[in-house]
């Protein structure tokens, strides 16, 4: 089994940032208690506040897609729906671990 880093790009419509932001929190508790779930960070730009990033590690795709189901992520789709101009997400697997 590799693991599986994704790294999700949401951008805010400018009138939704703080509607945006409230519900990616509401993620993060219950995310960081599923199975697999190594890794679950959330970041906003500093220049562009509209601009979120999650940074996740999952012990492999299956507990990914597992997460991908749950009723957390339903709520947040309905509570931002229309909210959200823009949504990336690339699936990425470690090809280096180098430490200074």
């Amino acid at each position: 089994m590799t693991q599986l880093t994704i790294v999700a790009n949401i951008i805010a419509k400018a009138d939704k940032v703080e509607l945006v932001k409230a519900e990616l929190f509401k993620l993060i508790a219950p995310t960081r208690k599923e199975a697999g779930c190594i890794n679950y960070q959330l970041h906003q730009d500093n220049a562009n506040p509209a601009h979120f990033m999650f940074y996740e590690t999952w012990q492999n795709r299956e507990s990914w897609q597992t997460h991908m189901g749950q009723q957390h992520l339903k709520d947040y789709m309905v509570a931002t729906d229309g909210a959200v101009e823009v949504f990336t997400l690339n699936e990425m697997s470690l090809v280096a671990n180098i430490l200074a």
